[in-house]
């Protein structure tokens, strides 16, 4: 397989600075937490706190699906430290967007813990997989590729410290 850059290092840095710049507009006096969701998040996640100028707290979340592919009736939630979103306005952080079931059961699952907001940011949305109407309130880029690698993202033995990202064009 041979893979292309799709996006530079200085790309993907310029748009999560624009990025925390925004949400640091939009909660700005809030009581604002991310929530990132592993694997794929963690790289995204570290420079976006790192972007936004305003008090913010992170958490983490690793999603693990249990059952047929599209069921989000059956996803686990793995999480370290015990946290609360109660009255927080909670921005989820995915490094990458596909079908859309997990992320759709997330903001649901954030809503139900009586956050007082749930928005999205995603690095990368793959909108032609999409199988749910979940649409990111804050974006990095679209990419249709069939596989992504680098920037936290991607196969897990090889890539993920690659400062830009990867990938194969259908």
């Amino acid at each position: 397989m041979a893979l292309k850059i799709l996006l530079s290092a200085e790309q993907i840095q310029r748009r999560v600075k624009e990025i925390g710049q925004q949400v640091s507009r939009d909660y700005a006096g809030k009581n604002l937490m991310l929530l990132c969701v592993l694997p794929n998040g963690f790289v995204f996640a570290a420079d976006l706190i790192r972007a936004i100028e305003i008090p913010v707290t992170c958490q983490f979340v690793q999603p693990q699906k249990q059952s047929a592919p599209g069921d989000s009736s059956h996803i686990q939630i793995h999480y370290g430290a015990a946290f609360d979103v109660k009255g927080k306005d909670v921005v989820l952080v995915e490094g990458l967007i596909q079908s859309g079931h997990t992320t759709e059961f997330l903001l649901q699952k954030v809503i139900s813990w009586n956050a007082a907001s749930a928005k999205l940011v995603a690095l990368i949305d793959k909108q032609s997989a999409r199988r749910v109407p979940v649409q990111p309130d804050y974006m990095g880029f679209i990419l249709e590729e069939t596989f992504v690698v680098g920037y936290g993202m991607g196969d897990p033995e090889y890539g993920r410290n690659l400062p830009y990202i990867q990938g194969e064009r259908k």
